[in-house]
C-alpha cells in the first residue's frame, strides 16, 4: 500500500463526491484489486491465473493513470 499525503486524502474525498467520472474510475481500481489480491491468495497458481494476474495489473495501472490525469486537474 503507498502512502498518500492528508491534502491528497481530501482531494480524492472531494473528487469522489463530486466528480462522477473520477468516482467511477477509483471504484473499477478498487473492484480490480480486490479481484487481484482473491487470485494471489490462491495456493497455487495456474497458467491461466498468472495470465489473468497480468491483465488485472495492466488495467489497475490503466485506470490509475486516469485517476492521476483527473488529479493534476484539481491540484
Amino acid at each position: 500500500m503507498l502512502f498518500v499525503a492528508p491534502k491528497e486524502v481530501v482531494l480524492i474525498e472531494r473528487l469522489m463526491r463530486e466528480n462522477g467520472e473520477f468516482s467511477k474510475v477509483k471504484q473499477a481500481h478498487s473492484q480490480l484489486a480486490k479481484q487481484l489480491e482473491e487470485l494471489e491468495r490462491k495456493s497455487f497458481l495456474t497458467p491461466q491465473d498468472e495470465v489473468e494476474i497480468k491483465i488485472i495489473k495492466k488495467k489497475k495501472l490503466a485506470l490509475k493513470d486516469e485517476m492521476e490525469k483527473i488529479l493534476i486537474q484539481y491540484r
